[in-house]
């Protein structure tokens, strides 16, 4: 548990982050001042049965509310049609902002004009790069069945790559999934500084709220 500055010890909060996030999560939560934050996570593969997500976050919630003086979600709408923002004002928890990961990654106004600019583009993360197959190709069906691509990827033109901890190994394997997909390819990185923020905002609040 960290500490502020005036020596007293920051209440623990827990992060609920869609699994897909869980690395990146991670990797941010290591830095000094958000020791304090513990994460959990909501199963990566509800990213393709969205209307699963506000039933079992509202679950994960209640679950860990008496030991957490604060709960911060790690989830955009994704597709939930404001599911997740209703469990959230019910449950008096909050989360990043942003539709969606692709929005909270690149940042809304960058988002807004790649869209604009775009709209048939399909997004991929490094998570989704490294599980291409398992969420998207055969997730999707179209291992068995290729006749499908036409039918879910026919009005996209363009597979943009948000990239958080870029590799060698990940852009040739975006590259690979644009290609199987028949999507030109598009590489922008994105780093981490939309979770950053995210994590700085919350514990700025938290210490402004403790003074």
């Amino acid at each position: 548990m960290t500490t502020k500055g005036n020596g007293s010890a920051t209440p623990p909060t827990l992060l609920i982050a869609c699994g897909a996030l869980a690395a990146e999560a991670k990797q941010v939560l290591e830095q000094d001042g958000l020791r304090h934050i513990k994460l959990t996570c909501l199963p990566a593969h509800l990213h393709n049965t969205p209307d699963k997500i506000p039933a079992l976050l509202r679950q994960k919630i209640r679950a860990n509310q008496a030991e957490y003086s604060k709960i911060l979600v790690l989830y955009g709408d994704c597709g939930t049609a404001g599911g997740i923002d209703d469990v959230l004002e019910e449950e008096g928890a909050e989360r990043i902002a942003g539709a969606h990961c692709y929005e909270f990654y690149a940042g809304s106004e960058t988002f807004k004009k790649m869209s604009d600019t775009e709209p048939g583009t399909f997004y991929l993360t490094d998570f989704l790069v490294r599980h291409f197959d398992r969420l998207i190709w055969k997730g999707l069906g179209m291992d068995r069945h290729p006749e499908l691509r036409p039918l879910y990827f026919g009005n996209y033109k363009n597979l943009v790559y948000l990239a958080q901890n870029p590799s060698t190994m990940l852009v040739e394997q975006a590259k690979e999934a644009a290609a199987r997909l028949e999507l030109e390819f598009v590489n922008h990185q994105t780093g981490l500084l939309g979770l950053e923020m995210f994590f700085d905002e919350t514990v700025i609040r938290e210490q402004v709220n403790a003074d």
